[in-house]
This record gives C-alpha cells, structure tokens and sequence, in this order.
C-alpha cells in the first residue's frame, strides 16, 4: 500500500492529428499538476485537500474545460460545476449554474464543510459564494475567444459538443481552428489516496458546448461523475448524460464491493461493457494504491503517478509521453 494519484483533463474524439501546438500546453499542465498533487502527498497533504488543490489548478489553465476555459452554453454564458467527496467519511459538497466564481471546487468543498446540504446550485450557489467571501470575477472572464468560434461551430452544426468532439464541416476544405485541434478542451478531475488508504475525488467542468442554459451534467452529481469510499475515488468525464444513466462513478465501487473485482476489473467493465462507446472516461485509484484510467473515446488527457515510482502522462491508448 501506498500513495496513487491520477488525474484527467477529459476525454472524446481527440484526433491522432492534434497539432503540436494545441496538444503540447495541455501535456505541460498535465505534468504541472501532477507535479503538484505528488509533492502535496509527500508532503503528507490529506487526499481531500490534494484533490482540491489540483482542481484549482486546473481549473486556471484556459486549454481544459473548467474554470477559465468553460464552454458556452448557447445562449453564450458560463455554468460551472463541481464536486468533491471525501472516501473516508462519505461527506461531499456539489455546485452548479456558477457564472462569477474563480474556482467552482472549491465552493462545492465549502458546501459540504459550511452547510447541512450536499448541492447547491445556481443564485443560491452564487449568493453562498459571496458569504463565503470566495474569490469571484465577472463572468466575461471565462468567456475565451476560443470558446467563441467553439460555440459558433457548433451552432452551426447544430449540434451539442461533448469535450473534443469535432463538429460537422459544411466544407471539409477549410481550416478552421476547431478542426484542428484548437480548444479541444476537457472536464477536469482528480482523486488520490494516501499511504494510510484515505481517499478523495474531485471533478470540475464547464458542461458540453452548445448545451441548453440551466442543463446539469455528470460532474456534481455524486456517484455519477465523482465517487469515493473506503475502496476507490473515482472521477469520470465525457457525456454527462450517458454517465448519469450509467452511475459510472459509484459502478466502479460497487464492483469492488460486491463482486470483489479488482479496481482494473471494476473501471474496465463499467467503461466498456456498461457504457455505450465513446461516452466516457474515468480516473480511479483504490485503498490499495492501484491506479486505473480508461476511456471508451479515441482519447483522454491523463496522468498519474505512485508511490513505487511510476508515472504515465498520455492521451491515447498506448501512447505513454516521456
């Protein structure tokens, strides 16, 4: 037994061909953060607070899908949403519908530790945020130049995007920013475990590009999105709503609780034999230290390292950065 951390910044149809521009500053965040999740428990940081402050980091990386890199609803806004659970005591704190708040985790950790609640979303969200006194800005911080032509893009398609989707081309001829790879961006996720078998988890996203103001996603809702209990963290990322249906998060769990699977077994099966293809992908990390990340997308950013001394940053199956 020891320390495991992974971590994700989210999954889909990621092309082999995303040019070195567009997917290099992604893998220096994934090393970034992951960097930092493993000083925080070497430092013998509490998974719960490790899992937070790798969010956060995350979450002020323009290139992923949460925080200052969200997606636009269609009408051309910000709705954030997060969760946290902590393994050991079951607790856990949720946000949706944030439109001014810096770092969305952060209020769902103020939620579960401040209030009797577990969810709180939208004004009543926004008004916790402000007594709290959370560092908040004005929305049109997190509304990027990139998520613009995104959201353009897929309007035109007429369709809504899951994270790196590519949209339809009315002309295959043209180069445009998103046919290439630029803001392909993802969902955000980590969880941890410490040497003593604590575990936490913690996800953080902007939702799909195009979607319908007020929809809520996979990520708040706990044991859909993010799970933890005495076995394994978990926290998934792709199609909100297929991972709902799914219970991806808590599937994983209940695998090891019930049927005794180990947590390779647990996370495969519920990724590719209980989800339809090209829907979701999932970090997870058990008690024992063991780490798994599958995807049933072409690709996921992920990351993660162990106490033994291994670590793997990659996108697509087989394909391990150095």
């Amino acid at each position: 037994m020891g320390w495991a951390i992974a971590l994700h910044g989210g999954a889909g149809d990621i092309p082999l061909s995303l040019p070195p521009e567009r997917r290099q500053p992604r893998e220096e965040a994934l090393r970034h953060c992951l960097r930092i999740g493993v000083e925080a428990l070497k430092a013998k940081l509490p998974p719960l607070d490790v899992v937070e402050l790798v969010v956060r980091e995350l979450e002020n990386i323009p290139q992923f899908n949460a925080g200052r890199g969200s997606v636009l609803t269609s009408e051309g806004t910000v709705e954030m949403e997060a969760s946290i659970m902590d393994g050991t005591t079951m607790n856990c704190g949720a946000v949706s519908g944030l439109t001014t708040v810096v770092n969305a985790i952060s209020l769902a950790r103020l939620v579960m530790e401040k209030t009797p609640h577990i969810y709180l979303a939208f004004d009543g969200a926004e008004e916790f945020a402000r007594q709290q006194g959370v560092d908040t800005v004005d929305s049109s911080h997190f509304i990027t130049a990139e998520n613009i032509e995104r959201l353009k893009q897929a309007k035109e398609a007429n369709r809504v995007q899951i994270d790196y989707t590519q949209p339809v081309q009315n002309d295959t001829k043209k180069e445009t920013p998103i046919a290439n790879g630029d803001s392909q961006i993802g969902t955000v996720g980590c969880v941890a475990v410490d040497g003593h078998g604590n575990l936490a988890s913690a996800t953080s996203t902007g939702g799909l590009v195009n979607k319908m103001v007020g929809r809520i996603g996979d990520t708040p809702v706990i044991g859909a999105g993010t799970y933890a209990d005495a076995r394994c963290a978990v926290s998934a990322t792709g199609k909100g709503e297929a991972i709902i249906r799914g219970t991806v998060a808590r599937d994983v769990a209940a695998l090891m609780e019930f049927k005794g699977l180990s947590l390779e077994e647990a996370a495969s099966c519920v990724v590719h034999e209980r989800t339809p293809k090209g829907t979701v992908g999932l970090a997870a990390v058990s008690a024992k230290g063991e780490v798994a990340m599958p995807f049933n997308t072409t690709g996921m950013f992920r990351a993660c390292a162990t106490e033994d001394g291994y670590s793997e940053i990659a996108i697509w199956p087989a394909a391990k950065i150095e």
